[in-house]
């Protein structure tokens, strides 16, 4: 009895509960799909947009539902279709990892303002702040002024 595609965080909360019955990796044309018995009740893997997920290379499908929490599964190559099996793109993997740096970054820089919010220390008053660097920029200045009227 087949019904509607399974999302990779309901499988996952399904793993956990030990529903899972079985894993079977089908071989289709352009890759790999993972059909997830539950019971009686059988469902593909979906990918982000709904439709189901198929993977390129059964390493990494093995690598996922290992990841995952399911260690053994069956395969079906009888519907695998090798020359037309998805093809890698590149430039997908640069936006992914420009993405992921981007998080990174975004990350610690919101970890930095928490920091900066949860300091102990009182704070300065801006005017203050500006008073200190003026007194630094004309030492600064006089400093220059004194070492390019020593060369003269």
């Amino acid at each position: 009895m087949a019904e509607a595609a399974i999302n990779h965080s309901a499988l996952a909360k399904l793993v956990e509960s030990g529903s899972v019955s079985a894993a079977h990796v089908v071989g289709k044309v352009g890759g790999w799909g993972i059909i997830i018995k539950c019971g009686r009740t059988v469902r593909p893997l979906a990918a982000q947009r709904g439709t189901v997920r198929l993977f390129s290379k059964l390493e990494t499908v093995a690598a996922y539902l290992k990841g995952i929490g399911i260690a053994r599964f069956d395969v079906d190559v009888l519907g695998y279709d090798s020359e037309h099996a998805r093809r890698t793109r590149p430039d997908r993997a640069e936006a992914l990892r420009r993405a992921h740096e981007a998080a990174a970054y975004d990350k610690w820089f919101r970890s930095q303002v928490q920091a900066a919010l949860d300091d102990p220390r009182p704070s300065i008053p801006h005017e203050e702040v500006s008073a200190r660097w003026a007194k630094q920029r004309a030492q600064l200045v006089k400093k220059v002024k004194a070492a390019q009227g020593s060369k003269a």
